[in-house]
């Protein structure tokens, strides 16, 4: 019988990104089965981009540079590697109300309360997908990206918040067909801000957004 409290798990060193998949796929299947409760999933992966539902190929600038997954996700390309927080979540929608519109607008919003937490205004805008930041209020660069499947009603993939991240990585790609803007992270606007920082946020923030099932 699952638990109705919602499992945090956090995976150190770098995780294999196929594996992560392969785990999705089988909690997705045992939390709509009732067998497994919800979880929020905390990895880093080795450096390689992914593949979302919309992306273009003339957007993978460099196919050779890192391996490319294509990940079933919404979206387009997108950069994981070491310094970035990977946060897959896994969510019953059937018991949370069926709104995919809505889970996102929540994610987008767990992403900019957990910045706050740092004194770093995260905004959304309109066709953009993820959560931007301005920099001297001359360009926007994006700090985090979103993309989510759902399957039966049950939520997988998630979030993606760059700490430290090697932002040159982002160069064998246009992210997220965004070729007009930049991209950032918690280290580059000057903050002393590691992994660990950035978890306990991300969970002191999480009650905030979700409805705690304790």
């Amino acid at each position: 019988m699952a638990s109705d409290k919602i499992a945090w798990k956090i995976s150190n060193g770098l995780t294999d990104y196929q594996q992560a998949v392969d785990f999705m796929e089988k909690r997705v299947a045992d939390i709509h089965a009732g067998n497994e409760g919800e979880l929020v999933w905390l990895v880093e992966h080795p450096p390689l981009y992914t593949a979302g539902t919309s992306s273009k190929i003339s957007d993978l600038l460099s196919p050779n540079l890192f391996p490319v997954y294509d990940a079933g996700r919404g979206g387009q390309y997108t950069y994981h590697g070491p310094g970035q927080r990977v946060a897959y979540v896994m969510l019953d929608l059937n018991k949370r109300g069926r709104d995919v519109r809505l889970f996102v607008a929540n994610l987008e919003k767990w992403v900019i309360n957990t910045l706050a937490q740092f004194n770093v205004k995260g905004e959304t805008r309109e066709g953009r997908v993820g959560v931007w930041v301005e920099r001297d209020g001359m360009r926007e660069d994006k700090i985090a990206a979103i993309g989510v499947r759902v399957r039966k009603w049950v939520t997988f993939h998630g979030i993606c918040i760059n700490v430290e991240p090697d932002l040159s990585h982002y160069g064998g790609i246009v992210p997220c067909g965004i070729s007009d803007h930049g991209v950032t992270s918690l280290v580059d606007l000057g903050l002393p801000v590691n992994m660990n920082d950035l978890d306990a946020a991300l969970k002191n923030t999480w009650t905030d957004i979700f409805e705690t099932r304790d």
